[in-house]
């Protein structure tokens, strides 16, 4: 018997490829959500229903399944009672909810 072995090489990939920017962007979205989520002291259930989404879909946000629009920012901004603040990059911390401003 024989066998074959193959070995998977990835493919280079830079810092400011878009496909990783995107997956950047989309977990950065997901802990800001769930961050501002924990401090409300709010379920997961809780924002669907605030939302008027599914749970499935609030938890898939929270996994970083789901690419920020400016749609679903005002949405949940608005069901977390936050404004959203971006700041420049990519990163976990480039995206969050801030209490609004008194």
């Amino acid at each position: 018997m024989t066998a074959y072995h193959t070995r998977w090489v990835p493919r280079a990939m830079s810092d400011d490829d878009p496909e990783r920017i995107a997956i950047r962007e989309a977990l950065a979205f997901g802990k800001a959500v769930y961050d501002r989520r924990r401090a409300l002291d709010l379920t997961v259930a809780e924002v669907a229903l605030r939302t008027g989404m599914s749970i499935d879909d609030v938890e898939c946000i929270e996994e970083g399944g789901t690419e920020p629009t400016v749609a679903l920012l005002r949405r949940l901004a608005a069901a977390l009672d936050a404004d959203v603040r971006l700041l420049p990059g990519d990163d976990l911390g480039s995206l969050r909810f801030e209490t609004h401003a008194a």
